[in-house]
């Protein structure tokens, strides 16, 4: 095996070229972006042996799928990653350009740099150098979407028509983190995501507030009231029903945790809560006035986004109808409140720690770290992760390197050298252990 931080400098270059498309799938204005990116990772995977196609209508960035054959004695390996990023916004707080990837100590910058392009593209830069040696491999499938950041519409879509073509044994994803203490962490569970959008309107046109001020309703002000009713003392979540079906994790989980995290009762509580319990987040609000200097107006429209980690149990399109009746009671009367942009997506899921391709999973990692792999259970989401597993029929393994100072879905995300050559490694050790 090739050193922690040896990474060849073709490899190196194609990171960078990878990263320079600007490939924001949720972005309509970069569709075309999308489709370049996708042809990319088409024409590689075709140069490395696989048959490879770009699937789509054309009006969403495309999927790619490609298969290798391999020693039919051998599992399948069906590998997912995706291709889209999310956008860089705000651009002012960039320190170098998104899309022009720096190399600065030891850590590359760029939209990207981890999620997922730097993850995936180690991943299959480490099988690409297996079969330049020309090592025996499994059969290996591959899927690369565009849409991962914003519901994998096209890929939910396509996976049931791709049928048996998907079928494996093995799900492997590398679009996760390291545990905290840099030991490589084997995820057992992750938590479901649904999205949408609120809009409240009053009137047709904004007031001016000295002239209406006292009198008129705002906006602006009642859809924060609507916003703030979801939680109560603490955060606590206070639409009725809501968490009522969450599973509880059992004490052979909770014990596995707490030897992830280590000693810190602190450490131990903030990952109970991010890895099983649900929540219910506001990304953003929108209304009236934002530039320089004032603009004394009581706005007439007020928009929110707003985003939900499910726990598993929990059922989107249920959650999704529990927090709508709790939002309509409480609209104000003589407003206009609509709920848009709807993605109910898919629901977490809880593995079985017990499961032969953790075990086998847990012996190649070790040889990584000596300290072993630890579980995790993630509070982030790989909404179509679940679906694929239904479809193909694989056990799903999530394996990262990713790190919190990678800064993910941030200005100035980063990716170091290191993780990138440990993801290599991972592949290059994993897809050779199959005998």
């Amino acid at each position: 095996m090739e050193a922690q931080t040896d990474i060849p400098s073709e490899v190196l270059d194609s990171w960078f070229e990878l990263l320079r498309i600007p490939s924001i799938g949720a972005d309509a204005a970069h569709l075309d972006d999308c489709k370049k990116c996708a042809e990319w990772l088409r024409s590689r995977l075709d140069n490395d042996g696989f048959t490879a196609e770009t699937i789509g209508d054309g009006t969403h960035p495309p999927v790619v799928f490609a298969e290798r054959p391999g020693d039919e004695t051998r599992p399948t390996v069906l590998v997912y990653g995706h291709y889209d990023v999310q956008p860089p916004d705000p651009l002012d707080a960039w320190i170098s350009p998104p899309f022009e990837p720096v190399l600065v100590d030891g850590r590359v910058r760029a939209r990207g740099a981890n999620d997922d392009k730097g993850q995936s593209f180690a991943l299959l830069s480490g099988i690409e150098s297996l079969i330049a040696e020309g090592v025996q491999l499994p059969p290996i499938k591959v899927i690369y979407e565009g849409q991962e950041e914003s519901g994998s519409t096209a890929l939910t879509r396509i996976a049931p028509k791709l049928g048996q073509r998907i079928n494996a044994d093995v799900l492997c994803v590398c679009d996760t983190d390291e545990s905290p203490d840099g030991r490589p962490a084997i995820v057992a569970g992750m938590r479901g995501v649904s999205h949408f959008t609120l809009r409240l309107k009053i009137g047709d046109h904004d007031l001016h507030s000295g002239l209406s001020g006292g009198w008129a309703q705002n906006a602006a002000r009642e859809m924060c009231a609507l916003l703030a009713s979801l939680h109560g003392e603490g955060g606590r979540i206070a639409v009725e029903g809501f968490e009522d079906s969450v599973e509880a994790p059992d004490d052979a989980t909770l014990k596995l945790l707490a030897e992830s995290v280590g000693g810190s009762d602190e450490e131990f509580k903030r990952a109970e809560r991010i890895g099983f319990h649900p929540t219910i987040e506001v990304n953003g609000v929108h209304s009236g006035y934002g530039g320089p200097g004032s603009k004394t107006i009581i706005p007439c429209e007020a928009v929110a986004k707003i985003s939900m980690r499910l726990a598993p149990g929990q059922v989107p399109e249920e959650c999704c109808r529990l927090v709508f009746e709790h939002l309509r009671a409480r609209v104000p009367e003589g407003a206009e409140f609509s709920i848009e942009e709807v993605n109910a997506g898919t629901p977490g899921f809880r593995l079985p720690t017990e499961s032969p391709v953790f075990a086998l999973a847990k012996e190649i990692l070790a040889k990584l770290d000596p300290r072993g792999p630890v579980f995790v259970w993630e509070g982030a989401s790989i909404p179509v992760v679940s679906e694929l597993a239904r479809v193909s029929g694989a056990a799903p393994l999530l394996v990262g390197f990713g790190r919190e100072c990678d800064r993910i879905h941030a200005p100035n995300e980063t990716y170091g050298l290191d993780q990138f050559a440990r993801a290599r490694a991972w592949a290059r050790l994993f897809f050779s252990a199959w005998q």
